[in-house]
């Protein structure tokens, strides 16, 4: 294999990603020591499975539970998949387990708000997704049981997104067996819920940006307002009415939360009758927008 030079390394992303893997396991420790395990919660993965042996053995703190099964499956996952997790991802797996040994430590386990669920599910599934957000922004994986899914994967082709579902909900079920409380896998389906949506937020931004779509006879007009007094772009694309079959052309053009109301205003005054369709984007990348490269880069 050829090697890189040391002077065409990126240092300073490096060094950026490393610091988001070291801070996204810390976070995330907090919300497992402070939100989660207080209340037995079981929200999946390789830390649901830890929580739950630690209440029910005591033998061992959380942390050093999750170490124990992280290590060999990641010698499993790399044995069967190949190198593919790196370093980056046992650098998030020790950093993770050492986080919350400490946190354990000189925290202990007692909860942030006694005798709360919701606030616990809701804190904790927030944390962990701005955790594993920035941990997954630095291209590193969680390990765990995501290693158990990509192997899975390999022999049988199931998504591994629909794997991970299973895995967690079986570990969710072994926290209901093992506490008999039903609580502890309600509350765990909120953490999970949470966290994936967290997780969303930060890998793709919380945008404000519309996508539009507007089908006008007067798209010159139009076009003029967005490109001359919105100082906005856009593009035609060609379509073909379904009713009559005559040729249209589609105005599509992003523009802000704020601009979304201008731009209305402007269709409505230009052609009452335009047919406008609007839709989220969470994330817009180009000329007038964040640029695909600092994207790359961040």
């Amino acid at each position: 294999m050829k090697s890189i030079p040391l002077k065409e390394i990126n240092w300073k992303r490096h060094i950026s990603e490393y610091a988001m893997i070291l801070i996204g396991s810390f976070i995330m420790a907090v919300g497992f020591v402070v939100f989660i395990s207080p209340f037995r919660l079981a929200p999946g993965g390789v830390y649901g499975i830890a929580i739950t042996l630690h209440y029910l053995t005591g033998a061992l703190p959380i942390g050093v539970f999750a170490l124990c099964l992280d290590i060999p499956l990641f010698l499993i996952g790399t044995w069967i998949l190949g190198p593919k997790f790196g370093a980056k991802t046992l650098v998030g797996i020790f950093s993770l387990s050492g986080f919350t040994t400490l946190l354990e430590k000189f925290y202990g386990y007692e909860p942030l708000v006694t005798e709360d669920y919701f606030l616990a599910s809701v804190f904790g599934g927030v944390l962990l997704g701005i955790g594993l957000g920035l941990v997954f922004k630095s291209r590193a994986t969680s390990g765990g049981t995501d290693i158990v899914a990509m192997i899975i994967n390999k022999y049988n082709k199931i998504p591994v997104g629909r794997l991970l579902i299973y895995i967690d909900t079986v570990v969710v079920f072994v926290g209901l067996i093992a506490f008999q409380d039903w609580r502890i896998p309600l509350y765990s389906w909120v953490t999970i819920f949470i966290t994936g949506k967290i997780i969303d937020m930060i890998i793709e931004g919380i945008g404000s940006d519309k996508a539009v779509y507007i089908i006008s006879d007067h798209y010159d007009e139009i076009r003029n307002k967005i490109i001359n007094e919105m100082n906005r772009g856009g593009t035609y694309l060609c379509g073909e009415g379904m009713y009559n079959g005559t040729e249209k052309k589609i105005i599509y053009t992003i523009v802000d939360r704020k601009e979304l109301i201008l731009l209305q205003k402007y269709v409505h005054e230009i052609d009452p009758k335009a047919f406008m369709t609007v839709v989220d984007s969470t994330e817009t990348l180009g000329e007038g927008f964040r640029s695909l490269k600092e994207k790359i880069n961040s």
